[in-house]
C-alpha cells in the first residue's frame, strides 16, 4: 500500500475532522477554528491513502531560530505503518537546522518520540491552560 505525504494538498474541514475524531481529540469540538489553525500553520504536512486524509503534522514557527510541532496523528486504522514517522521525518528535514525543535508528547507518544531523537528538555516541566478533556 502506497501512502502520498504532501505539503501541498487541499484539505476540507470534513475530512480533517473525521481524522480528529477518529483519534479522540477534543479539538474536533471546535471545527471552524481547528480549520484556520491548521491551515495557517507555518507547515502542515498531510499523509493520504488515495484520496483519504489519514494523517496530518503541523508546526508553528518564527521561520528562523525556533519550531514547535503540537499535532501529529494517523488515523488509528493506519497506526504503525510508518505514517507517523514519515511526517515527522518531512518536519525535521524542514526544521533541521534550527536551533529548537520542541514538543509536547503525551502517553504512547513519548516512546515514538524519542526515536525521532527528542529528549527530555532539561529539568523544564510542560505547563498548559488546557479545554480539552483527553489528558
Amino acid at each position: 500500500m502506497a501512502f502520498i505525504i504532501s505539503e501541498t494538498r487541499d484539505l476540507h474541514i470534513k475530512e480533517i475532522i473525521d481524522l480528529y475524531k477518529a483519534n479522540d481529540w477534543s479539538s474536533a469540538n471546535k471545527p471552524n477554528i481547528l480549520f484556520n489553525a491548521l491551515i495557517n500553520s507555518h507547515s502542515l504536512i498531510t499523509a493520504w491513502n488515495n484520496d483519504k486524509l489519514i494523517g496530518l503534522g503541523n508546526a508553528i514557527s518564527d521561520g528562523y531560530l525556533v519550531v514547535y510541532y503540537p499535532h501529529l496523528l494517523v488515523h488509528p486504522n493506519h497506526h504503525g505503518k510508518g505514517i507517523g514517522q514519515m511526517i515527522m521525518d518531512k518536519m525535521q528535514e524542514k526544521y533541521k537546522d534550527f536551533h529548537m525543535q520542541m514538543l509536547t508528547a503525551d502517553e504512547k507518544a513519548i516512546e515514538f518520540y524519542k526515536k525521532a531523537g527528542f529528549v527530555k528538555a532539561g529539568k523544564t516541566q510542560p505547563m498548559w491552560i488546557y479545554k480539552g478533556n483527553e489528558h
